[in-house]
Order: C-alpha cells, then sequence, then structure tokens
C-alpha cells in the first residue's frame, strides 16, 4: 500500500506540473511582472508598457480611457507608451489583450512612483523599526494607506541583463503588509502622501551586505581608471585584484561584481515610469577590505547610468548620508558623498546628528525618511520649504580664528539638538565637532560659535590654524551630538553635513579602519 500510494501522490504532483507547464506554454500573452494588481502609474509623464505575445500579433492596452494598440515583432515582443496622466486615486482596471488573450489587472491607481536601492539601511522593515521605537510602533499601527503602495524586487544577481523579474507583485500599505516593507520607503512615501495628497508607490530594489558596484549597469562604468578597473577585474573574475586596488571592495560572492544586481533586479523593471530614486548605501564599501576612496566616482557612475537606462538625464536622484559608526572609513566615505553632489538634480539627506544606538542598522528611519522626502516637496513639487542643511562654503582666515562660511543657510544658523522625530534649538550656544590643525598637521578641538551668519572657529595658543574640519570623527564625542543645524519657521531644522576645508590633510589610513 505504502510504495503505491506514494506512487499515486508522485503522479498526482507531476500531472498538476505539467499542466501548470502547458498552461504557461499556452498563455502567449504575457506583461512584464513589474506590472501587477495594486500598481501605482507615473502621473504627469509617458508610462512605458511591454511584454511578450504571439510574433507579429496586435496587442492592446486600455486604461483610463485610453486605448493604444501596437503589433509585436518577429520575436513577439512588443511596447507601447500610455499618454501622460493626471493623478487619480479611484482604482481602476488595467487590461492588456490580443485577439484571444486578455490580461487584467485590478485596483491600479495613478500618482507618484519612486525607485529606492541600497543595502540593508535601506531594506531595514517597518516592523523592525517599531520593535525599537516607540514613535515608530505608533506610526506602524496606524499605517492603513489604500493609496500608498510597494513592490520589492527580490530577484537574484545575474551576469547578464535579465528581460523580466522572476515574480512578485505590489501591494497596500497597511498596519500588517507595512512591516515587510522598507522602514525609509514608507516613511518617504507617507510624508509625500499626506502633504500631496496623491497615491504614491515604491520600488524598492536593496540587497543586505552588498557594495555600490553591483547596482551600476556594466555601460557606466568608464571616465575614471577606478571604474574602468573594477569593470576589467569584473569580467575577468579577478576578485583579488578588485579587493587590493584603490577604490576596491572585498568580493564575497559574483552578487558584489560590477553590473550583477543591476542585471537582475533594475534591468527588468526600466523603464517603468518613476518620478526619481532614492538611495541609501556605502557601509559595504567601507568594510574590512574595502576601500571607500573613489565612491564619489562610484555614486556618479551610478546616477549617470540609472538615468541613462530610464531613458531620462533629468530624473532626480536622492540619496542618505552615512551616519554614525565606529570606523574611519564612514568618515571618508562621508566626504565622498558629500562631493557627488556636484551631480544636477541630487540632494544628501544628513544623519550624523542622530543617535545611532551604537548599532550599524540604527533605528531611527524616521527622520531619515522625512529628510529625503524634502527634496521632492521642495524641488519637484515646489513648495516653499528649505531640504538641505548648511553645507560648507568657504573659509576666511582671520588672525588667529578662521571664519567658515556656509551655503543653505535658510534662515540662519542655529546650536540645535535632535531626538526621534525632531530637532529643537539647544538651550546653549556651545558647538561641538568643530577642529583646527596645525602647522604640524596635528588636529585640535576648538571653540566655535555663530555669529553674522557665519561660524567663528579659534584654540586658545594656536596660531595661523592651517585649516578647520567639523564632525570628521567616526562618532560623536561620548555624551555630545553634533549640532549644527539651519533654522526655518523660527525653530532648528536640518543638519550641518561634516566637512573638511583642505581634504588633502585627511588622507585616507586602512589601518584605521575597524569593522
Amino acid at each position: 500500500m505504502g510504495s503505491n500510494y506514494y506512487f499515486s501522490k508522485l503522479s498526482v504532483i507531476s500531472i498538476c506540473l505539467l499542466s501548470n507547464a502547458f498552461s504557461d506554454a499556452k498563455a502567449s500573452l504575457r506583461v512584464a511582472k513589474i506590472f501587477s494588481d495594486n500598481m501605482v502609474l507615473q502621473q504627469g509623464a509617458l508610462v512605458p508598457v511591454w511584454g511578450v505575445s504571439d510574433p507579429e500579433k496586435k496587442v492592446t492596452a486600455e486604461f483610463a480611457g485610453q486605448k493604444v494598440v501596437v503589433t509585436s515583432d518577429e520575436r513577439g515582443k512588443w511596447k507601447l507608451n500610455l499618454k501622460p496622466m493626471e493623478v487619480n486615486a479611484d482604482p481602476k482596471v488595467f487590461k492588456v489583450s490580443t485577439e484571444k488573450e486578455t490580461v487584467s489587472f485590478n485596483n491600479v491607481v495613478v500618482g507618484e512612483v519612486w525607485f529606492s536601492g541600497g543595502q540593508s539601511n535601506m531594506g531595514y522593515n517597518s516592523g523592525s523599526m517599531a520593535g525599537r521605537l516607540e514613535l515608530a510602533k505608533t506610526l506602524v499601527s496606524k499605517a492603513d494607506y489604500p493609496n500608498i503602495r510597494f513592490r520589492k524586487v527580490t530577484d537574484r544577481n545575474s551576469p547578464e541583463p535579465k528581460e523580466d523579474l522572476g515574480g512578485g507583485s505590489w501591494f497596500v500599505c497597511n498596519s500588517n503588509s507595512v512591516k515587510s516593507f522598507s522602514a525609509v520607503g514608507f516613511i518617504y512615501a507617507r510624508r509625500l502622501h499626506s502633504v500631496l495628497k496623491v497615491p504614491v508607490g515604491v520600488i524598492d530594489c536593496s540587497w543586505g551586505g552588498t557594495p555600490i558596484e553591483p547596482y551600476i549597469p556594466v555601460e557606466a562604468f568608464t571616465g575614471h581608471p577606478t571604474l574602468e578597473k573594477l569593470s576589467k577585474y569584473a569580467k575577468t573574475g579577478n576578485h583579488d585584484a578588485i579587493k587590493k586596488m584603490k577604490g576596491g571592495t572585498y568580493v564575497r560572492s559574483d552578487a558584489w561584481l560590477a553590473g550583477a544586481i543591476y542585471n537582475g533586479r533594475i534591468a527588468p523593471v526600466a523603464p517603468y515610469s518613476v518620478r526619481g530614486f532614492i538611495w541609501y548605501q556605502a557601509e559595504s564599501n567601507c568594510g574590512t577590505g574595502e576601500d571607500p576612496r573613489d565612491y564619489s566616482h562610484k555614486m556618479r557612475a551610478l546616477i549617470r547610468g540609472w538615468r541613462a537606462v530610464w531613458g531620462n538625464d533629468d530624473l532626480p536622484f536622492y540619496y542618505v548620508q552615512l551616519p554614525q559608526w565606529n570606523s574611519y572609513a564612514w568618515t571618508y566615505a562621508r566626504e565622498e558623498q558629500r562631493q557627488a553632489l556636484d551631480v544636477l538634480k541630487t540632494g544628501m539627506a544628513v544623519t550624523v546628528d542622530l543617535d545611532f544606538n551604537n548599532d550599524i542598522h540604527p533605528p531611527n528611519k524616521i527622520d531619515v525618511g522625512e529628510r529625503l522626502a524634502l527634496y521632492p516637496l521642495k524641488n519637484e513639487y515646489k513648495l516653499p520649504m528649505t531640504a538641505s542643511g548648511p553645507m560648507f562654503d568657504s573659509v576666511q582666515p582671520q588672525g588667529d580664528s578662521i571664519v567658515v562660511k556656509f551655503t543653505n543657510k535658510a534662515e540662519g544658523l542655529v546650536v540645535g539638538e535632535s531626538k526621534v522625530g525632531e530637532v529643537n534649538e539647544a538651550k546653549n550656544d556651545m558647538l561641538f565637532g568643530f577642529e583646527l590643525v596645525d602647522k604640524e598637521g596635528v588636529w585640535h578641538p576648538a571653540n566655535a560659535s555663530i555669529k553674522d551668519g557665519s561660524v567663528v572657529v579659534s584654540k586658545s595658543g594656536l596660531n595661523n590654524p592651517k585649516a578647520v574640519r567639523y564632525a570628521c570623527h567616526p562618532v560623536a564625542p561620548q555624551g555630545k551630538q553634533w549640532n549644527l543645524y539651519n533654522k526655518f519657521k523660527n525653530k532648528a531644522w536640518l543638519p550641518a553635513s561634516p566637512f573638511c576645508s583642505d581634504w588633502s590633510l585627511m588622507a585616507y589610513d586602512p589601518s584605521k579602519n575597524p569593522m
């Protein structure tokens, strides 16, 4: 009885599998898997739709009063564009059909779509955040937003660009589903949705522990020796050379190679219409066996590469500067990230003022997502606000002091103090984190005060200082907080980015890179 029973069970399973295989084979019409029920389509822009069918057959897409017809090519591939649409929060059915088949997607809305990427701090989910922060617990428990939608892309890496995803679908944000999604993505979408009153979708391709290189299309590894070497060594499989080179990284698997995650997770999604990109990464370009030098060139390649595959050089790219962590490589990487702001239509959310809880995965993703969201609210949606904290501009020697000038001062500079979800003006006016360097190259903690919209830095007994720096240690001193902010609407608002007025004095030293 036992052998017959198992034979019968195997037969049934085999028949079911064969049936499914035949069923799939018969389904000649397929739409790219980034499209599904519950998706958000980008308003105000062409919306590409693509897939495969029988060769040289008419394919019709119907949505929100539009009807677009194209003919598939000799291989069965087809692509069409829906005309730009206005915001529509009233869910509709999106149909794609041939003469014999119809594929329908339900509960589809039109609003704002953002594409997010990075490593574990971007992927850090809302459930984990809620388990550690009381405010996050409240936000997640009330996260029933029918017009916020998420899409997680979890496909593996690939040596070549994939034509389609392996599966997955969009899902609606509620207090249960949001727990599995990026906390930064949730807070970002929540802020945009609450201010703009439109549907918001976020597509996340983050992968924990990964460096920046695998997210960059291989075609973008040009224009700088480090980029060109990374591409060359990746193609030849010379992992040891990648680790030893300037700007190198420790290749833990093929998923760490140039273009590998782009090929598997991003190529199949582009050119799904999006408003722009958000990014949180650099930790795995700062670990043991990893060199943060030239990270700014890699970021420029990433931005250039993503914009190219989406076919739009104007797509904004907003990213998170690394928070505090006990590694000098992170100090160096923060400056590399700041330098990448020379790319047009970019913005950087500074986070070094936030309590990092002595954790490489700080639970406070509330302020991270909120600060990122300020950039599109100001730049894309034209709301009257400031999006950046003070940025170093120049220095002016003044006797034995140095006057530091800043851009992005908003309504002025202020000493502040941050808590989860808020920043307040400090009760005293003492700035922490400023240092001056003497003629021997030794840095000394210095006194700093705000005067006439600048910061005046001095050190008793130190004459003619050569340079000044701010927040250029892995972490703030015990019990202290880096506390220079700008003021907006009569309150402390956004933190200043770390800087050094002469970066040549901040040579990278791998021996100071514990991880």
